[in-house]
């Protein structure tokens, strides 16, 4: 009787040991490298639990300057589990060709988020992580500047097209109240 009470503690502590840690959510379960160089990140052990937003920047777009309301966001709301993601792309003809140009705007516009290697980010050649978030929405960025919210649990809550700046109202409603949720 004492055998079992005891593999039944440890059954039960390894449940709760896992269930604490979760599993990887699908579309997080992706290694990314940096825009600077270094070790490639995975997005699960970065930012598992997190609030995020997704966003594919362009250097040379005319929504350029939503860079400046990316990193608000971001400053406001990272100490509540939210960071902003940018993952620059010529998918649409509008990045530098050389990461070092792509750095140098990021920096004038004051950008400390993490940024992340230039890449596709629709069609064939998308990056898996961005054809993960087309299929997660429903939604394949039409153009520079489209943003995925992504709950605590790796769930894509919404998708926003180039045109809602990160000062818009309704973004701002839905990631407080995807900061609100536990999950």
């Amino acid at each position: 009787m004492k055998r079992i009470r005891a593999c039944l503690f440890l059954l039960m502590f390894f449940a709760l040991d896992v269930s604490s840690k979760g599993v990887c959510p699908s579309v997080l379960n992706y290694t990314v490298k940096p825009l600077s160089g270094g070790a490639p990140v995975s997005l699960c052990a970065a930012y598992q639990g997190q609030v995020l937003l997704v966003v594919n920047t362009a250097s040379m777009c005319g929504y350029t300057t939503q860079l400046k309301g990316l990193e608000a966001l971001f400053q406001r709301y990272r100490h509540q589990g939210f960071s902003v993601l940018g993952f620059p792309s010529n998918t649409f003809k509008q990045e530098h060709e050389d990461p070092n140009q792509t750095q140098k705007v990021s920096k004038e516009y004051g950008v400390s988020f993490p940024m992340y290697e230039t890449s596709a980010v629709a069609g064939q050649s998308a990056q898996p992580f961005f054809k993960a978030l087309t299929e997660a929405s429903g939604v394949a960025p039409s153009w520079n500047f489209q943003k995925y919210l992504i709950d605590r649990s790796g769930r894509v809550l919404k998708s926003y097209p180039a045109n809602v700046s990160p000062e818009d109202i309704l973004l701002k409603i839905d990631l407080e109240a995807a900061l609100k949720d536990p999950r």
